[in-house]
Protein backbone atom coordinates (compact mmCIF):
# COMPACT_ATOMS: atom_id res chain seq x y z
CA UNK A 1 0.00 0.00 0.00
CA UNK A 2 2.63 2.51 0.48
CA UNK A 3 3.52 2.45 -3.41
CA UNK A 4 0.25 4.20 -3.24
CA UNK A 5 1.11 7.14 -1.45
CA UNK A 6 2.91 9.25 -4.15
CA UNK A 7 0.54 8.86 -6.63
CA UNK A 8 -0.20 12.82 -7.30
CA UNK A 9 3.81 13.34 -7.60
CA UNK A 10 4.41 10.87 -9.87
CA UNK A 11 1.79 11.97 -12.19
CA UNK A 12 3.26 15.05 -11.62
CA UNK A 13 6.36 13.97 -12.21
CA UNK A 14 5.29 11.84 -15.48
CA UNK A 15 3.97 15.28 -17.34
CA UNK A 16 6.63 17.67 -16.15
CA UNK A 17 9.29 14.60 -17.87
CA UNK A 18 7.03 14.80 -21.27
CA UNK A 19 6.68 18.50 -21.09
CA UNK A 20 10.06 18.95 -21.06
CA UNK A 21 11.02 16.37 -23.74
CA UNK A 22 8.46 18.54 -26.14
CA UNK A 23 10.25 21.81 -25.22
CA UNK A 24 13.50 19.96 -25.91
CA UNK A 25 12.68 19.61 -29.45
CA UNK A 26 12.00 22.77 -30.46
CA UNK A 27 15.83 23.74 -31.49
CA UNK A 28 15.27 20.83 -33.61
CA UNK A 29 12.90 21.78 -36.03
CA UNK A 30 15.27 23.44 -38.86
CA UNK A 31 16.07 22.89 -42.37
CA UNK A 32 15.41 19.34 -42.64
CA UNK A 33 12.29 19.78 -41.32
CA UNK A 34 11.49 22.69 -43.33
CA UNK A 35 12.39 20.88 -46.37
CA UNK A 36 10.46 18.03 -45.70
CA UNK A 37 7.09 20.13 -45.40
CA UNK A 38 8.18 21.70 -48.61
CA UNK A 39 8.44 18.63 -50.65
CA UNK A 40 5.61 16.65 -49.26
CA UNK A 41 3.50 20.02 -50.24
CA UNK A 42 4.71 20.27 -53.50
CA UNK A 43 4.15 17.02 -54.68
CA UNK A 44 1.15 15.44 -55.44
CA UNK A 45 1.79 11.78 -53.69
CA UNK A 46 0.29 10.59 -50.19
CA UNK A 47 2.33 9.79 -46.89
CA UNK A 48 2.78 6.46 -45.94
CA UNK A 49 3.39 6.07 -42.29
CA UNK A 50 5.12 3.14 -41.15
CA UNK A 51 6.61 1.78 -37.82
CA UNK A 52 6.28 -1.35 -35.44
CA UNK A 53 5.63 -1.91 -31.50
CA UNK A 54 4.41 1.44 -30.08
CA UNK A 55 5.62 3.59 -32.99
CA UNK A 56 2.80 1.71 -34.97
CA UNK A 57 0.50 3.11 -32.71
CA UNK A 58 1.84 6.46 -32.68
CA UNK A 59 2.13 5.87 -37.12
CA UNK A 60 -2.22 5.68 -36.53
CA UNK A 61 -2.48 8.37 -35.35
CA UNK A 62 -0.67 10.24 -37.70
CA UNK A 63 -2.11 9.26 -40.64
CA UNK A 64 -5.63 10.30 -39.09
CA UNK A 65 -4.66 13.27 -37.98
CA UNK A 66 -2.94 14.02 -41.85
CA UNK A 67 -5.93 12.79 -43.41
CA UNK A 68 -8.24 14.69 -41.53
CA UNK A 69 -6.06 18.28 -42.12
CA UNK A 70 -5.53 17.78 -46.06
CA UNK A 71 -2.80 15.30 -46.48
CA UNK A 72 -3.88 11.74 -48.01
CA UNK A 73 -2.48 9.31 -45.70
CA UNK A 74 -2.51 5.46 -45.10
CA UNK A 75 -0.78 3.39 -42.55
CA UNK A 76 1.81 0.44 -43.59
CA UNK A 77 2.98 -1.53 -40.55
CA UNK A 78 6.69 -2.00 -40.79
CA UNK A 79 6.48 -6.15 -40.75
CA UNK A 80 3.77 -6.66 -43.42
CA UNK A 81 5.63 -4.35 -45.18
CA UNK A 82 7.87 -7.33 -46.26
CA UNK A 83 5.17 -9.75 -46.66
CA UNK A 84 3.29 -7.56 -49.55
CA UNK A 85 2.35 -4.71 -47.94
CA UNK A 86 4.57 -2.63 -49.70
CA UNK A 87 2.27 -3.01 -52.90
CA UNK A 88 0.27 -0.18 -51.51
CA UNK A 89 3.08 2.14 -52.24
CA UNK A 90 3.24 4.79 -54.99
CA UNK A 91 5.38 5.93 -57.29
CA UNK A 92 4.83 9.52 -55.86
CA UNK A 93 4.36 8.54 -51.93
CA UNK A 94 6.36 9.80 -49.14
CA UNK A 95 7.85 7.29 -46.62
CA UNK A 96 7.74 8.46 -43.19
CA UNK A 97 8.83 5.85 -41.07
CA UNK A 98 9.22 6.22 -36.99
CA UNK A 99 11.24 4.24 -34.79
CA UNK A 100 13.11 5.19 -31.49
CA UNK A 101 16.79 3.79 -32.10
CA UNK A 102 16.15 3.49 -35.62
CA UNK A 103 17.61 -0.21 -35.97
CA UNK A 104 15.54 -2.14 -34.93
CA UNK A 105 15.67 -5.46 -37.11
CA UNK A 106 12.34 -4.76 -39.35
CA UNK A 107 13.92 -1.47 -39.71
CA UNK A 108 16.83 -2.52 -41.44
CA UNK A 109 14.94 -4.49 -43.86
CA UNK A 110 12.12 -2.21 -44.92
CA UNK A 111 14.52 0.51 -45.65
CA UNK A 112 16.72 -1.04 -48.60
CA UNK A 113 13.00 -1.90 -50.09
CA UNK A 114 11.69 1.43 -50.11
CA UNK A 115 14.69 3.19 -51.10
CA UNK A 116 14.92 0.46 -54.34
CA UNK A 117 11.18 1.82 -54.88
CA UNK A 118 12.84 4.98 -55.28
CA UNK A 119 10.20 6.80 -52.62
CA UNK A 120 11.27 9.70 -50.24
CA UNK A 121 11.94 7.99 -46.86
CA UNK A 122 11.39 10.38 -44.10
CA UNK A 123 12.83 9.46 -40.48
CA UNK A 124 10.87 10.22 -37.57
CA UNK A 125 13.59 8.96 -34.70
CA UNK A 126 14.84 9.50 -31.59
CA UNK A 127 18.64 8.67 -32.56
CA UNK A 128 20.27 11.05 -35.30
CA UNK A 129 23.38 8.27 -36.20
CA UNK A 130 20.98 5.49 -36.32
CA UNK A 131 20.66 3.08 -39.45
CA UNK A 132 17.68 4.57 -40.36
CA UNK A 133 18.25 8.46 -40.20
CA UNK A 134 21.77 7.58 -41.83
CA UNK A 135 19.47 5.97 -44.42
CA UNK A 136 16.45 8.78 -44.70
CA UNK A 137 16.29 11.42 -47.41
CA UNK A 138 14.61 13.60 -44.50
CA UNK A 139 15.26 13.54 -40.55
CA UNK A 140 12.85 14.48 -37.94
CA UNK A 141 14.60 14.06 -34.97
CA UNK A 142 12.14 13.13 -31.69
CA UNK A 143 14.89 12.25 -29.36
CA UNK A 144 14.52 12.34 -25.65
CA UNK A 145 17.20 12.22 -22.64
CA UNK A 146 14.36 9.68 -20.38
CA UNK A 147 11.30 7.87 -21.15
CA UNK A 148 8.73 8.94 -18.30
CA UNK A 149 8.21 5.86 -16.66
CA UNK A 150 10.58 5.34 -13.27
CA UNK A 151 12.40 2.38 -14.64
CA UNK A 152 13.11 4.43 -17.63
CA UNK A 153 12.25 1.78 -20.10
CA UNK A 154 8.65 2.04 -21.39
CA UNK A 155 7.82 4.16 -24.26
CA UNK A 156 5.94 7.11 -22.82
CA UNK A 157 8.00 10.40 -23.74
CA UNK A 158 9.58 8.73 -26.59
CA UNK A 159 6.03 8.37 -27.86
CA UNK A 160 4.52 11.72 -27.17
CA UNK A 161 8.16 13.25 -28.64
CA UNK A 162 6.78 11.44 -31.69
CA UNK A 163 3.68 12.02 -31.85
CA UNK A 164 3.99 16.03 -31.07
CA UNK A 165 6.86 16.09 -34.18
CA UNK A 166 3.89 14.11 -36.52
CA UNK A 167 1.64 16.92 -35.12
CA UNK A 168 3.99 19.57 -36.09
CA UNK A 169 3.97 18.38 -39.58
CA UNK A 170 0.32 17.94 -40.33
CA UNK A 171 -0.30 21.56 -39.13
CA UNK A 172 2.65 22.98 -41.24
CA UNK A 173 1.09 20.84 -43.95
CA UNK A 174 -2.68 22.28 -43.18
CA UNK A 175 -1.30 25.75 -42.94
CA UNK A 176 0.83 25.49 -46.68
CA UNK A 177 -2.72 24.36 -48.10
CA UNK A 178 -4.57 26.96 -46.36
CA UNK A 179 -6.63 24.72 -44.55
CA UNK A 180 -10.03 26.28 -43.60
CA UNK A 181 -12.43 25.70 -40.96
CA UNK A 182 -15.16 24.68 -43.82
CA UNK A 183 -12.29 22.41 -45.24
CA UNK A 184 -12.10 20.51 -42.06
CA UNK A 185 -15.98 20.23 -41.79
CA UNK A 186 -15.85 18.42 -45.14
CA UNK A 187 -13.84 15.52 -43.34
CA UNK A 188 -15.84 15.78 -40.15
CA UNK A 189 -19.43 15.43 -41.23
CA UNK A 190 -20.66 13.58 -37.83
CA UNK A 191 -20.77 14.19 -34.39
CA UNK A 192 -20.95 17.45 -32.63
CA UNK A 193 -17.82 19.07 -34.02
CA UNK A 194 -18.79 18.79 -37.67
CA UNK A 195 -22.00 19.78 -37.24
CA UNK A 196 -20.75 23.18 -35.91
CA UNK A 197 -19.14 23.35 -38.81
CA UNK A 198 -21.18 22.63 -41.43
CA UNK A 199 -25.17 22.69 -39.99
CA UNK A 200 -26.75 25.74 -40.99
CA UNK A 201 -29.94 27.38 -39.55
CA UNK A 202 -31.99 26.65 -42.54
CA UNK A 203 -30.82 22.66 -41.91
CA UNK A 204 -31.50 22.97 -38.54
CA UNK A 205 -35.07 25.00 -37.59
CA UNK A 206 -38.70 23.76 -38.43
CA UNK A 207 -40.05 25.61 -41.14
CA UNK A 208 -43.35 23.86 -40.66
CA UNK A 209 -43.62 26.26 -37.32
CA UNK A 210 -43.47 29.74 -38.12
CA UNK A 211 -45.73 31.53 -35.55
CA UNK A 212 -46.71 34.96 -37.28
CA UNK A 213 -49.26 37.64 -36.85
CA UNK A 214 -49.49 41.19 -38.16
CA UNK A 215 -49.91 44.52 -36.16
CA UNK A 216 -53.53 44.67 -35.35
CA UNK A 217 -54.41 40.87 -34.03
CA UNK A 218 -55.84 41.32 -30.78
CA UNK A 219 -54.76 39.98 -27.59
CA UNK A 220 -56.46 36.23 -28.42
CA UNK A 221 -54.62 36.01 -31.88
CA UNK A 222 -51.62 36.34 -30.15
CA UNK A 223 -52.06 33.51 -27.48
CA UNK A 224 -53.12 30.96 -29.62
CA UNK A 225 -50.62 31.77 -32.51
CA UNK A 226 -47.64 31.72 -29.36
CA UNK A 227 -49.08 28.91 -28.23
CA UNK A 228 -50.51 26.57 -30.91
CA UNK A 229 -46.75 26.72 -32.55
CA UNK A 230 -45.16 25.88 -29.08
CA UNK A 231 -42.16 28.11 -29.85
CA UNK A 232 -42.80 30.86 -27.15
CA UNK A 233 -43.21 33.47 -29.32
CA UNK A 234 -44.38 35.10 -32.75
CA UNK A 235 -43.10 37.21 -35.36
CA UNK A 236 -45.25 40.35 -35.81
CA UNK A 237 -45.21 40.80 -39.60
CA UNK A 238 -46.07 43.37 -42.51
CA UNK A 239 -46.58 42.46 -46.34
CA UNK A 240 -44.57 40.08 -47.67
CA UNK A 241 -43.84 38.95 -44.18
CA UNK A 242 -41.81 41.89 -43.42
CA UNK A 243 -40.26 41.80 -40.21
CA UNK A 244 -41.86 44.40 -37.82
CA UNK A 245 -41.23 42.56 -33.72
CA UNK A 246 -41.55 40.07 -32.48
CA UNK A 247 -44.15 39.05 -28.74
CA UNK A 248 -42.60 35.95 -26.71
CA UNK A 249 -44.47 34.50 -23.80
CA UNK A 250 -42.45 36.68 -21.68
CA UNK A 251 -44.12 39.97 -22.90
CA UNK A 252 -47.36 38.45 -22.87
CA UNK A 253 -46.95 37.60 -18.66
CA UNK A 254 -45.65 41.53 -18.51
CA UNK A 255 -48.94 42.94 -20.13
CA UNK A 256 -50.85 41.02 -18.26
CA UNK A 257 -49.63 42.25 -14.79
CA UNK A 258 -49.63 46.15 -15.97
CA UNK A 259 -53.15 46.70 -17.66
CA UNK A 260 -56.27 45.50 -16.61
CA UNK A 261 -58.41 45.96 -19.85
CA UNK A 262 -57.30 42.75 -22.24
CA UNK A 263 -59.93 43.76 -24.90
CA UNK A 264 -58.31 46.15 -26.46
CA UNK A 265 -54.70 45.49 -26.71
CA UNK A 266 -53.41 45.07 -29.99
CA UNK A 267 -50.05 43.07 -31.41
CA UNK A 268 -48.31 46.83 -31.98
CA UNK A 269 -49.04 47.55 -28.28
CA UNK A 270 -47.21 44.51 -26.76
CA UNK A 271 -44.30 43.63 -29.52
CA UNK A 272 -40.54 44.50 -29.22
CA UNK A 273 -38.87 46.18 -32.33
CA UNK A 274 -35.77 45.20 -33.46
CA UNK A 275 -35.63 41.64 -32.27
CA UNK A 276 -32.95 39.60 -33.04
CA UNK A 277 -32.35 37.75 -36.09
CA UNK A 278 -29.93 35.17 -38.17
CA UNK A 279 -30.13 35.00 -41.73
CA UNK A 280 -30.85 31.07 -42.62
CA UNK A 281 -27.75 30.55 -44.67
CA UNK A 282 -25.52 31.16 -41.52
CA UNK A 283 -24.06 28.59 -39.35
CA UNK A 284 -26.11 27.12 -36.54
CA UNK A 285 -23.05 27.73 -34.25
CA UNK A 286 -23.64 31.44 -34.77
CA UNK A 287 -26.90 31.02 -33.79
CA UNK A 288 -25.94 29.42 -30.50
CA UNK A 289 -23.69 32.29 -29.70
CA UNK A 290 -26.10 35.22 -30.19
CA UNK A 291 -28.19 32.90 -27.88
CA UNK A 292 -25.76 33.06 -25.22
CA UNK A 293 -24.62 37.04 -26.16
CA UNK A 294 -27.95 38.15 -25.39
CA UNK A 295 -29.24 35.49 -22.82
CA UNK A 296 -32.25 34.66 -25.48
CA UNK A 297 -33.98 30.86 -26.02
CA UNK A 298 -35.28 31.69 -29.55
CA UNK A 299 -33.90 34.01 -32.76
CA UNK A 300 -36.63 35.11 -35.85
CA UNK A 301 -34.87 33.66 -38.86
CA UNK A 302 -34.57 35.83 -42.13
CA UNK A 303 -34.35 35.20 -46.37
CA UNK A 304 -33.65 38.94 -47.14
CA UNK A 305 -36.22 40.88 -45.79
CA UNK A 306 -38.50 38.05 -44.75
CA UNK A 307 -39.48 36.12 -42.01
CA UNK A 308 -39.00 32.45 -42.80
CA UNK A 309 -38.80 30.99 -39.22
CA UNK A 310 -37.86 30.46 -35.75
CA UNK A 311 -34.71 28.55 -34.23
CA UNK A 312 -34.94 27.80 -31.10
CA UNK A 313 -32.02 26.82 -27.83
CA UNK A 314 -33.75 23.35 -28.10
CA UNK A 315 -33.13 22.64 -31.80
CA UNK A 316 -29.35 23.09 -31.06
CA UNK A 317 -29.82 21.02 -27.81
CA UNK A 318 -31.23 18.05 -30.54
CA UNK A 319 -28.77 18.40 -33.14
CA UNK A 320 -25.82 17.88 -30.44
CA UNK A 321 -24.33 21.86 -30.78
CA UNK A 322 -25.15 23.00 -27.41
Amino acid sequence: MNLLKNIKTTAINVLQNEADALINLIPYIGEDFEACVRDIFQHSGRVVVTGIGKSAIISNKIVATLNSTGTPSLFMHAADAIHGDLGMIKKEDFVICISKSGNTPEIKVLVPLVKQLGNKLIALVGNESSYLARQADYVLYAGVKEEACPNKLAPTSSTTAQMAMGDALAVCLLTARGFTAESFARFHPGGALGKKLYLKVGDVMDDSLLPVITVNANLKDVIVEISSKRLGATAVVGPDKQLLGIITDGDLRRMLQRDPDLTRIKAVEIMTSHPKTIDAGEYAVKALGLMRDFNITQLVVMEGNSVVGFIHIHDLMKEGIV
